[in-house]
């Protein structure tokens, strides 16, 4: 009875050991692997637009700044990489969570205490925590900006030490080419203010400076019916959202009074609308007599 006992028990435990308890490890891959294999396929379409023009449904509950005025690749290309990079985040967030869940079930199933397993991967989080905590933030700065659309590619931004286009936006690093070609590369966590001027609307300001002696009422008159006729251009006008709108005498100092002229345009393009007005304001000057405050500067030189 003893010998057929100890084999019974045996069988058992070989059943169990041989069976049993691989059957359920190979269960618990199997179903890791296939809700991997589900929710990164659910991600994927999420991330993917189902024409080339439309948006993202992943995008679709978030609000999205890209500036009307911005040229469509760039708009498909700025949501294509916010999308993707949410998306791999996403998609690297599951992947550690299945792999974390059927480890700790296999442990499990081999009879194994996993909680003090569960106590050290704390401990050891928190140490890489505070090794990397920089890193996190870079992560959790660019995750925050990508989901409320602070700036895209595409946009002109001022980041502090920065200035330029936006090239690519990414979870750890952010890169701006300026206007002389340099490309920045900025860590998001150490963004501390945005200045985006490609969204909603811009303003163009141009100063012009006369000489004391002119007529500030007359050359009010000329710079404005400048502006007005420079606005109307057919390379201008599409941009103009507002008239120009004098504001008369900015600032007044020794060597010159100065004008100021301001005009809504669409986002972007302020700098080339300023450009072609501070040109035509100058021309009309000169057209009409009103003196700029160099030449009265020499002059006074000149006698003293």
């Amino acid at each position: 009875m003893t010998v057929q006992r100890l084999a019974f028990e045996l069988t058992d435990t070989n059943r169990e050991w041989l069976v049993e308890r691989p059957l359920a490890i190979a269960g618990y891959v199997l179903a890791a692997l296939i809700l991997r294999f589900v929710l990164h396929r659910f991600i994927d379409r999420m991330t993917k637009p189902r024409h080339q023009s439309s948006k993202p449904g992943l995008l679709r509950p978030f609000q999205e700044r890209a500036p009307k005025g911005l040229p469509g690749v760039l708009v498909n290309e700025r949501r294509t990489q916010r999308a993707e990079t949410i998306g791999s985040v996403l998609e690297s967030g599951v992947s550690v969570v299945l792999l974390v869940w059927c480890v700790l079930q296999i442990l499990g199933t081999l009879g194994l205490n996993v909680a003090p397993f569960i106590a050290s991967a704390g401990i050891v989080g928190v140490a890489l925590g505070f090794g990397a905590q920089n890193l996190v933030r870079d992560f959790i700065s660019g995750m925050f900006m990508l989901l409320e659309d602070q700036y895209g590619v595409g946009d002109v931004v001022d980041l502090g030490d920065a200035v330029g286009t936006v090239e690519s936006v990414g979870l750890r690093v952010t890169t701006v080419r300026d206007i002389s070609g340099t490309l920045w590369y900025c860590r998001n966590g150490e963004i501390l203010r945005v200045g985006n001027m490609s969204q909603g609307y811009a303003v163009a300001v141009v100063d012009a400076p006369i000489a004391h002696a002119a007529n500030v009422h007359r050359a009010c008159e000329v710079a404005l019916r400048a502006a007005l006729e420079t606005v109307e251009r057919d390379d201008l006008a599409r941009d103009i959202l507002e008239p120009p709108e004098m504001l008369g005498v900015n600032s007044v100092t020794p060597e010159s009074v100065t004008l100021r002229i301001t005009v809504r345009t669409r986002a972007g393009k302020q700098w080339a609308v300023q450009r072609a007005i501070a040109r035509a304001v100058l021309e009309a000057f000169d057209d009409n007599s009103i003196d700029a405050p160099l030449p009265a500067l020499l002059t006074s030189s000149r006698a003293g």
